[in-house]
Order: structure tokens, then C-alpha cells, then sequence
């Protein structure tokens, strides 16, 4: 797995979270990459605006002073969740090979669930319809899932629902997010 290089500010706490009392600001952010929930610190006399992509890799950040560690799905704020469901949606547009690929090679988790089953909207029977459809050929994309598989729901759609699935509450098996 690699490093998280660069993250999209979901919140920004000035004064850190109302109940605890150190007073030190804090950024919740998901990395770009692999989709991790981060809190980080960000550097003094910053501010940072929601959605603003910052760099936290290796070697000199500009505004983050430092990465606080993995952003527990409890703490989220309500307006960060919001940003999530933004930040998901351009996500997938942006790359959507990469999960229009996850249809093209998804397998069986055991003898009873197969990864598809798990995304919401999609049963054994659009699962059934699916392995058959790309056995003849590969989907190129959502629009070509559409068009091949008949009253398919939005698989975009449901693809986003997991993935926020995954990231805001503890899922047995995650589909996207490490």
C-alpha cells in the first residue's frame, strides 16, 4: 500500500473539537489515494478552506505541520460527512475505470457472497447478470453496464454508497477502502 501523498480538507476545526479541551486545530481529510481518514495539524497562522487539496507526504508540507494520525469514523463531524459524499461522487467520475474494473474482476468472497452482492441496490441477480454479461465481454464503462444489463440500478450510485459505507461505519468486508 502506498503512502498517502495528498488529502481533500473535509473540515476545518480552528479550535479543534468543542468537547476536548486542548484548543489546537484540527483538519479532517481523506487521502486521495488510497482513501484513508486523516487528522492532521495544520501549520500555525494557517487556514484552510473545505475541499482545498493539501500536500502530505514526504519532505516540506506548506500548510500541514504534521499528519496526527487515522481520523476515527466516531469523530467525522456532520459537515465533514457531507464533503465526503462530494469528494466520493468526483472521485469515481474521475477515475472510473478503476471501478468500472472492480465489475470486470470482482470475485467470490465465499460459497454464499460474492464482492458485487455487497455493493446496496445489487442482488444475486444483477450479480448473476453481470458475471454473464462481461464472460462475453468487458464493461468499458458505467454507461456500458447500463446499456448491456436491462433496469441495472445506478452502479455509480451504489458504488459511492459503499465506499461511504466502508468509511463511516466498520463493514466485515471493504470492497474499496483499505
Amino acid at each position: 500500500m502506498t503512502k498517502e501523498e495528498h488529502a481533500i480538507v473535509l473540515e476545518y476545526l480552528p479550535n479543534g473539537y468543542p468537547l476536548e479541551k486542548k484548543m489546537m486545530p484540527i483538519v479532517q481529510a481523506i487521502g486521495k489515494t488510497n482513501l484513508t481518514l486523516l487528522e492532521l495539524v495544520p501549520r500555525r497562522g494557517e487556514t484552510l478552506e473545505i475541499g482545498e487539496e493539501v500536500y502530505i507526504g514526504e519532505g516540506k508540507r506548506d500548510k500541514i505541520y504534521y499528519i496526527l494520525g487515522r481520523l476515527k469514523r466516531e469523530k467525522l463531524t456532520e459537515a465533514a460527512k457531507e464533503q465526503l459524499k462530494t469528494f466520493i461522487s468526483k472521485v469515481i467520475k474521475d477515475d472510473e475505470q478503476r471501478f468500472v474494473k472492480f465489475f470486470n474482476t470482482a470475485t467470490a468472497i465465499n460459497k454464499r457472497i460474492h464482492q458485487i452482492e455487497l455493493l446496496p441496490g445489487l442482488g444475486k441477480k444483477y450479480m448473476q447478470e453481470i458475471l454473464k454479461k462481461r464472460k462475453e465481454k468487458e464493461f468499458e464503462s458505467f454507461a456500458d453496464m447500463k446499456k448491456r444489463i436491462q433496469n441495472l440500478p445506478d452502479a455509480e450510485k451504489a458504488v459511492e454508497k459503499r465506499i461511504i459505507q466502508e468509511l463511516t461505519n466498520m463493514e466485515r468486508h471493504n470492497l474499496f477502502v483499505k
